[in-house]
């Protein structure tokens, strides 16, 4: 080992690791073959041991190929072996808790119908068959989730050698129907904070006043509140970037309440039975939904049907953007890496295309109030101008 403690050096090549700016470590090889200079990074490796064995594979593959020895061949994983590799190396290093979930939940349907099958196995048409099998239980949607799985973990047996390419690569997905849109109106708005109850409503003032993600609210804490410069600091977001987003005097008033009745909590929300972290708000928010009718004395009053929390989302940024707030400043508020996704968020009501519209009416009865003057006899009158056709009565008087 050198001094700087970075390097390992053996008689076939050298392994080592290098910290990146983040301050995460990575594993690199270097070793000749034929006088060449060959330096590889090991993806996924996970210490020095993990390297090496990289290392010794390559250079036992270079020295075969050049003496004409046939390639070590390796035996074929199974599928569900395999996917429990996915997982350990990839899914829970690279991914959020949530959509870890997502692949534990995929690869289980997925090693029922193909466990027992080496990876190779894993064709178009065993993958029709599966497609065809699921889509009779479950959803498009639940199918391209599992399809999306499977292409995920035989791109990563392509990545460590275990595959030479992908053979699903081209298998197409179902099409699935746009999201819908539900937007709260303003009426609902009022029922639905009548409506909720006294641990709940706090947390749909701030989804309404800040757009944030559920998991973003129910993970928020006090530390990350700043009441003095009226700043809430978003830390867990789903592109993995920090934002900052003003609080209004709504939420302002909400806050200080909530941090007289909760402060020496870490979090800003707690389970009013648990003292905890909230975790979980569906039953509590289906419940406000129920109760929030139009007629109260109404037993066949559903209240506000089809509302998911995360349609708060879309109000607020539906509000912003009928208010006249740019889409630069509405996608910053959201966390968008780009406008394109925030557009989705943008939903034109009747009333404000029907406004916008006329705006055109205007414009256009403004130009048939004006005529073009090709002469220059009409004194201060400029040729090829257009002027007002009252302006050209009145010259016409003199």
């Amino acid at each position: 080992m050198s001094p700087k403690g970075k390097i390992w050096r053996y008689p076939f090549g050298s392994v080592y690791l290098r910290q990146s700016k983040s301050g995460e470590g990575r594993w690199y090889i270097y070793y000749r073959v034929n006088g060449q200079r060959i330096r590889e990074a090991v993806k996924n490796a996970l210490n020095r041991a993990d390297a090496l064995k990289v290392l010794v594979s390559k250079v036992g593959d270079a020295f075969r190929r050049r003496y004409g020895f046939p390639l070590e061949k390796k035996e074929d994983a199974l599928f569900e072996d395999f996917g429990k590799e996915f997982l350990k190396l990839y899914s829970r290093v690279h991914w959020r808790p949530k959509t870890v979930r997502g692949h534990e939940n995929s690869l289980r349907h997925l090693n029922r119908f193909f466990k027992g099958r080496r990876l190779p196995d894993v064709m178009p048409e065993s993958t029709a068959r599966y497609i065809a099998e699921r889509s009779k239980k479950v959803s498009p949607a639940t199918v391209n989730r599992e399809l999306s799985c499977l292409k995920c973990v035989l791109n990563r047996a392509v990545e460590w050698g275990r595959l030479e390419t992908n053979p699903i690569i081209r298998v197409r997905k179902f099409k699935e129907p746009e999201p819908k849109d539900r937007i709260l109106a303003g009426e609902e708005l009022g029922r639905l904070l009548q409506a909720c109850a006294s641990h709940l409503k706090p947390i749909v003032l701030t989804a309404l006043c800040t757009a944030m993600r559920r998991s973003e609210i129910l993970s928020l804490k006090w530390r990350q509140v700043d009441l003095g410069r009226k700043t809430v600091h978003v830390e867990r977001t789903k592109s993995g970037k920090p934002r900052a987003i003003p609080i209004n005097s709504v939420l302002l008033d909400e806050f200080s309440r909530l941090k007289q009745a909760n402060g020496k909590s870490e979090y800003v929300f707690l389970d009013p039975a648990k003292r905890r972290p909230m975790k979980d708000i569906k039953t509590a928010f289906r419940s406000a939904c129920a109760r929030a009718k139009k007629n109260p004395d109404d037993e066949k009053d559903p209240g506000i049907v089809g509302l998911r929390f995360h349609d708060l989302r879309h109000t607020a940024a539906s509000r912003m953007v009928e208010a006249g707030v740019d889409l630069v400043t509405v996608s910053k508020i959201l966390g968008h890496a780009s406008i394109q996704t925030t557009m989705r968020y943008a939903h034109p009501t009747p009333e404000n295309m029907r406004r916008a519209v006329e705006t055109l009416a205007q414009n256009v009865a403004s130009a048939q109030d004006f005529v073009p003057i090709l002469s220059t006899k009409k004194e201060g009158v400029p040729a090829n101008a257009f002027v007002s056709a009252n302006y050209q009565s009145r010259a016409s008087a003199f």
